[in-house]
């Protein structure tokens, strides 16, 4: 099976609820969450299998050059486990690169050990923790962290 990464378009919505239902429950984002982060020009993406049908969506949003933010990173239950999610933390953290974002941030559920494996593997570090911040669980989310390399040459370092 291949994926493919796409722009995530207003016409991806109807395919990405019922996943961000079965994964997120209760704090699922509506479709008025979805439509509003396309409106405001937030990097997302989608990945798609060969006929079209998406598996993951992720999102990037942000002031550069200061800070951008993982908004979501959802692979499709019957998809995890293949490199779905890789490859869109990578495609978001390329796009925060080019952006020329001197810090990646992103928050998980304390206890999605999974997530934070997967972050960690990619430089990103505990450095604080939101109580209660997803709701109505109630669940504490861990505020995880990822500083870009510098390169000692350009106009933001002081070194």
């Amino acid at each position: 099976m291949s994926v493919r990464l796409d722009r995530f378009r207003w016409w991806h919505i109807d395919q990405v609820l019922p996943i961000e239902a079965d994964l997120f429950g209760a704090e699922q984002w509506s479709p008025a969450m979805f439509w509003n982060e396309l409106a405001n020009g937030h990097h997302y993406r989608v990945a798609v299998d060969d006929d079209g049908t998406v598996l993951g969506y992720a999102g990037l949003a942000g002031a550069p050059p200061d800070e951008v933010w993982v908004q979501n990173i959802a692979v499709r239950r019957d998809a995890q486990r293949r490199g779905v999610g890789r490859a869109l933390l990578e495609e978001l953290l390329a796009e925060a690169a080019r952006v020329g974002a001197r810090s990646t941030l992103l928050e998980v559920a304390v206890d999605n050990a999974p997530a934070q494996r997967l972050y960690a593997m990619y430089g990103f570090e505990p450095i604080g923790v939101r109580r209660g911040y997803y709701q109505p669980s109630n669940t504490d989310a861990l505020v995880m962290q990822r500083v870009a390399e510098s390169t000692g040459d350009g106009p933001h370092d002081h070194g």
